[in-house]
């Protein structure tokens, strides 16, 4: 995606977020859903939507490992309400059905939340 110097990165972790700033501890770390936001070192920021992944961070490098990083501000509003208005009409039968709805559902409300920043 890109190689450049950065102020912070703040990533959404499978259990939570985290912020990385200059001289963190090493860690290796299983991404969650929500917004990567990158500070740059001269004030602009970019914030991507991700969906999981991983991230290990090593002395100044930061990797990050993903499947899908679409630019929060390309996300469409009525896109985004659609999918959170699809995902809250269906229903689920079982416990497996029940795990896969909530992820919708996580995602979805995501979404209509970064969707509404921009």
């Amino acid at each position: 995606m890109f190689d450049r110097p950065v102020a912070s990165i703040r990533v959404p972790m499978f259990d939570g977020s985290a912020g990385v700033y200059p001289g963190r501890a090493p860690l290796v770390g299983r991404l969650g859903v929500g917004e990567l936001k990158l500070s740059g070192i001269d004030g602009q920021s970019e914030s991507y939507f991700i969906e999981g992944g991983f991230i290990q961070i090593k002395g100044e490098q930061v990797s990050v490992l993903t499947n899908s990083a679409q630019p929060v501000s390309k996300i469409s509003k009525a896109a985004a309400a659609k999918e959170l208005a699809e995902a809250n009409a269906e229903k689920a039968t079982s416990d497996e059905e029940m795990e896969v709805l909530r992820r919708k559902l996580d995602r979805a409300r995501k979404l209509v939340n970064l969707a509404s920043v921009e």
